[in-house]
């Protein structure tokens, strides 16, 4: 697992102990940063369920403005530190040990809009809707944001539809699917 392109580029990052945590596979990484290349420069990113941060730090080598990194699990935390060292990307990252709800609640609370939010919830779990639904509930995406969540293809048929957002393109490399979400026109 390493960071593909960028400033950071070739920078091998680590992955938290434990089985709770899926790296996104580099193939399917690389896809997606073809697939939103032109909305990363400059944008402010909300890492969800970061693990090691392998995404937000993507976003930032590539020119992204800022991340927000989000993980309840100190395994993930602690080696999201180490990747952020590594990458020599400190002062663009912001980092919650914190759950969902709480994170989105205060970033919400604290006024923050985010132009790229990303969310890797445990699959087998009803999570990424439950994220969905807590996002809709604010201000957080920005006007022309994007909402990227991961998942396995496994579960590509029972994708959450929520009224705020509009599933916009479903791409999968292997076994990760990524589902894109910008705002629902009311």
């Amino acid at each position: 697992m390493r960071i593909i392109a960028g400033r950071a580029r070739r920078t091998n990052l680590v992955a938290p102990k434990g089985l709770n945590t899926r790296p996104t596979p580099d193939m399917a990484k690389e896809g997606l940063f073809n697939i939103i290349s032109e909305h990363v420069p400059g944008a402010v990113v909300l890492d969800l369920f970061c693990g090691s941060g392998a995404i937000g730090l993507e976003a930032l080598s590539r020119g992204g403005l800022a991340a927000v990194f989000v993980d309840s699990s100190r395994h993930a935390i602690e080696a999201l530190a180490q990747n952020i060292e590594k990458t020599k990307l400190v002062q663009f990252c912001t980092v919650m040990q914190i759950s969902m709800a709480k994170a989105i609640h205060k970033l919400s609370i604290d006024g923050h809009r985010f132009d790229i939010i990303f969310l890797d919830p445990p699959y087998e779990t009803d999570l990424l809707r439950q994220t969905l639904e807590s996002l809709a509930a604010t201000d957080l995406l920005a006007d022309n944001g994007l909402i990227i969540a991961e998942t396995d293809s496994k579960f590509g048929e029972s994708v959450p539809e929520v009224k705020a957002f509009t599933l916009t393109d479903t791409r999968c490399y292997g076994r990760t699917c990524f589902l894109f979400y910008r705002k629902a026109c009311l």
